[in-house]
């Protein structure tokens, strides 16, 4: 048997069949048709003529057609005045978890600035740590304006809450004011850290991918290095007892008082020796 393929499919029977000459021809659709005829040697031909009705759009190798995609509903830019043209997947809750995270860095922003208060008072006078706690405070009030720019990028609306008084009087007299200061900042470190993780966990229940992202690469790494610098500092300072970290230390050569300042800058703790008296070596 034979076979021929093109538009026109020929399909040949070289063993004959008898019968007449006459063609017949039979057709089982508009457009297509099925025949048969007996060719002069004897063998008999089927011929099938067949085309689709409906003919395939042609291939072009586009892929996104913008304008047909800008035609749905949730794409449509808003025409009220007070209604932002920016916001897209912004859910309620995400707005309202970043203006919460607004409020609780002001807070702790607010606390730090009252502990710089206290440790520079001239009856206290640990400049270290007041230097320390003020430079805490404009951190924490810059991760506030983070917040907000970054409200204001999705087209969300701003809220600020009100803010807490903190206390203006710090002195501890088991712990010492140092020791008690820095413990107070570890576990509000731990406690904003909290918070950013709720953040996160509203972005995720409602996928947003860019809020996540947001929280992750300018907070949560920060802030596991801040509470790890903290804890460093309280270690510190719990080796050196209360009294604002004012300790005897002993040697062969002498006997000093030994006073932290709380000169807390980047991650060292800056001692200075004033000698009292020296005793001769033992």
């Amino acid at each position: 048997m034979a076979l021929s393929c093109s538009k026109v499919l020929t399909f040949s029977l070289s063993n004959g069949v008898g019968g007449d000459g006459a063609k017949k021809k039979l057709a089982f659709c508009s457009s297509s048709s099925l025949s048969f005829s007996v060719n002069g040697d004897g063998s008999r031909s089927m011929r099938v003529c067949a085309a689709a009705s409906n003919a395939p759009a042609p291939l072009t190798g586009v892929i996104f057609e913008p304008f047909q995609e800008l035609k749905k509903d949730y794409l449509a830019v808003p025409i009220a005045h007070n209604v932002s043209l920016a916001r897209q997947n912004y859910s309620d809750e995400a707005e309202a978890a970043i203006n919460e995270q607004i409020n609780v860095e002001y807070n702790v922003s607010y606390v730090y600035h009252s502990l710089f208060a206290y440790f520079d008072r001239d009856n206290i006078a640990l400049k270290g740590l007041a230097k320390f706690f003020k430079e805490s405070s404009e951190e924490e009030r810059e991760h506030a304006e983070k917040l907000i720019k970054y409200q204001n990028i999705r087209g969300g609306r701003v809220v600020l809450h009100p803010i807490s008084s903190p206390p203006s009087e710090f002195e501890h007299t088991e712990k010492g004011d140092a020791l008690y200061a820095m413990e107070l900042a570890l576990s509000l470190e731990k406690l904003t850290n909290e918070k950013l993780l709720y953040v996160h966990s509203v972005a995720d229940r409602n996928n947003d991918a860019q809020l996540a992202d947001f929280i992750e690469s300018e907070f949560l790494n920060e802030q596991v290095e801040s509470i790890k610098k903290i804890a460093e500092y309280v270690t510190q300072l719990r080796l050196v007892g209360k009294g604002h970290g004012m300790h005897i230390l002993s040697s062969a050569t002498g006997i000093y008082f030994v006073l932290i300042f709380g000169s807390l800058t980047n991650k060292h703790v800056t001692i200075m020796h004033y000698s009292v008296y020296t005793l001769p070596p033992f």
